[in-house]
């Protein structure tokens, strides 16, 4: 295998993916030559790179001379066989596997033994990809993340037959052009793609049951951390985008149900709500652009002080609240050992939500979300029990909103949003884990360089905990009676170490 660090880059495809990485690739050094079966194509993308390094210059955010370096170390070429110097091909063509696999066999055929064949694909197989080919050793994915030049991550994916020589020195040329790399397996969705599919499909299916609107969940989901919520991500990526990605995932896993696609996403792709790109999403666009948030009510409480407050539980969110108590100067007995976590009042109860509905444990009992990311006057999904008394509806949102937490009152369901969002994420990382796809370090490292989560998956359990993220999935699956919420046998294994 050729040295990679001084390699002759053939990038094919000169769209935003291809001309990124070729952006990236020139200013790390190499010598790129860019093709694209649309006459003109490359040339194309190499003048408008140009443009896009002026105004780098122009910003501040390059020296004149090495924007002038990058852009001169740039070929165009007309036709493959122009590029046979090449010993690293990083293809960035069409997600076809068919179109993927004819271009490597031509590939084959022009450039040396030695060359290592990268695909970009986001969700079709290496192993497929290298089917039939002469060397599929060669043949490794290479998954960049859009905008090449800005995203971190790069997943290095290996087929079956990918040679591991050849997976370490992508990982290690990832590294000397400044990206994040982790290794992965080739199975549908890789690391990041497959990890994320619960971040979209537990709020489609919250609106599938009405539970609550888009703004609520998403607002909710800020509030846990995250930069976008579910639906205004949809909505930037397109929704016809992500649902493809959805049913992609879902078909090779052979209808896995944990990756089953929603109706309502299949509504709003049929109806062309297409989310920024069509004026019209979960959120309206342009001239006609609503307020993404109507806002809630605000909900004034003086606690009483009279010392009959009991707090229960002793994990991290029971000493969340035992703070917050203290510091609005009440005082309370607290049950560490109590099986729920949550306070206590002579008028009813306030419960963390452990999978089951409020409903479900009792008369005056009102359940609230996960509160992971600890800050205060963030959203917070609460659900009263259908036999509350309208006293304590306004008495458990008060409560709430003197804890710090700006409340938002949504259907009995169990475990509200981001409890059961955080749990399914844990639980299909932990799956990807199980099934060798990635350890757990790769997945928080892509979780949080590849979709900017707040924590990587693991993270979040070593702070939530095992027990309580097991519980819940369990008392998710007894509800809902499918295969969607059926615990990864890793994360159950974590119960007995």
């Amino acid at each position: 295998m050729a040295e990679l660090q001084h390699a002759t880059v053939l990038v094919v495809g000169a769209g935003i993916m291809g001309a990124g990485i070729a952006q990236v690739a020139a200013q790390s050094g190499h010598d790129v030559l860019l093709f694209d079966s649309r006459e003109g194509a490359a040339t194309t993308a190499r003048n408008k790179l140009g443009q896009t390094l002026d105004k780098l210059v122009e910003r501040g955010k390059m020296e004149r001379d090495a924007a002038d370096d990058t852009l001169a170390r740039i070929f165009p070429v007309a036709a493959l066989a122009e590029a046979a110097s090449a010993t690293l091909v990083i293809e960035a063509v069409i997600e076809d596997l068919a179109v993927k696999r004819e271009l490597f066999a031509t590939l084959e055929s022009i450039v040396g033994e030695d060359t290592v064949l990268a695909t970009n694909t986001s969700s079709l197989s290496v192993t497929a990809i290298a089917g039939g080919l002469k060397r599929p050793g060669n043949v490794v994915g290479m998954h960049f993340f859009n905008p090449v030049p800005l995203m971190k991550l790069v997943e290095v994916v290996s087929g079956l037959e990918t040679d591991p020589a050849i997976a370490t020195a992508i990982f290690d040329l990832a590294g000397r052009w400044g990206k994040v790399a982790v290794h992965c397996a080739s199975t549908p969705g890789f690391i990041v793609n497959r990890i994320a599919r619960p971040f979209y499909a537990e709020a489609l299916e919250l609106l599938q049951e009405r539970v609550t609107d888009h703004a609520t969940i998403d607002a909710c989901l800020r509030g846990a951390g995250f930069r976008m919520g579910p639906c205004e991500l949809m909505d930037l990526i397109g929704l016809d985008t992500n649902f493809a990605v959805t049913q992609s995932v879902y078909q090779a896993n052979f209808m896995d149900k944990r990756f089953k696609p929603s109706l309502v996403q299949r509504a709003m792709v049929d109806g062309g709500l297409l989310g920024r790109k069509s004026g019209r999403g979960f959120y309206r666009y342009g001239e006609d652009a609503g307020p993404r948030d109507a806002g809630v009510p605000v909900h004034t409480y003086t606690p009483p002080s009279d010392g009959s407050l009991v707090l229960h539980g002793g994990d991290f969110v029971a000493g969340l609240l035992a703070q917050r108590l203290r510091a609005l100067g009440l005082s309370f007995e607290q049950v560490a050992a109590s099986p729920w976590t949550g306070i206590e009042t002579p008028d009813g109860q306030l419960r963390l939500t452990d999978g089951l509905p409020a409903s479900a444990l009792g008369e005056n009992v009102a359940v609230f979300d996960l509160p992971i990311d600890g800050s205060e006057h963030v959203s917070l999904t609460m659900a009263c029990s259908a036999r509350a008394s309208a006293e304590w509806r306004e008495m458990s949102a008060g409560w709430l909103g003197a804890l710090g937490f700006i409340p938002r009152e949504v259907d009995d369901s169990p475990g509200l949003v981001v409890a059961r969002t955080i749990a399914m994420l844990i639980n299909e990382a932990a799956d990807a884990v199980l099934q060798g796809v990635c350890d757990a370090d790769a997945a928080d490292s892509a979780m949080k360089m590849g979709v900017n989560y707040p924590r990587g998956p693991f993270e979040w359990l070593a702070a939530w905990g095992a027990e309580p993220v097991v519980a819940l999935l369990d008392r998710l699956d007894a509800y809902y009676r499918g295969e969607r919420y059926r615990v990864s046998p890793w994360l159950r294994r974590r119960l007995w170490v």
